[in-house]
């Protein structure tokens, strides 16, 4: 089970930290990523950590940062210098591999999402 929290109303240029947690896994094999969707657009790939690695869209590259607690059995996304175009349904996902996706159909499980909506 995932569930996704932490969203909210924000000014532009503002943070948001999302966390995502997760329950009943060997949460460290797992690749979990982070998804959102506008209204009207499609569900478009943020951010996935790995053991290892981490990896970012070019949207938010530089401004948002994936991180992970395993004894939390949690992913967080911190968001700053946010802006209106990131206004959207935030939503984690997540997959017993080593490696990642963009693509959010790859993924075994996901979670409902957490509505971020950043204001002018």
């Amino acid at each position: 089970q995932l569930q996704a929290s932490g969203g909210g109303l924000v000014q532009a240029g503002g943070s948001l930290t999302l966390s995502c947690a997760a329950s009943g896994r060997t949460f460290s094999r797992y690749v979990v990523g982070w998804f959102r969707q506008a209204p009207g657009k499609e569900r478009q790939f943020v951010a996935a950590i790995t053991w290892t690695s981490t990896y970012y869209a070019d949207s938010v590259k530089g401004r948002f940062t994936i991180s992970r607690d395993n004894y939390k059995y949690t992913v967080y996304l911190h968001m700053n210098s946010l802006n209106p175009e990131d206004t959207a349904v935030y939503s984690c996902a997540l997959r017993n591999s080593a490696t990642y996706s963009s693509n959010p159909g790859w993924y075994e499980y996901s979670g409902q999402g957490t509505q971020v909506t950043v204001s002018s």
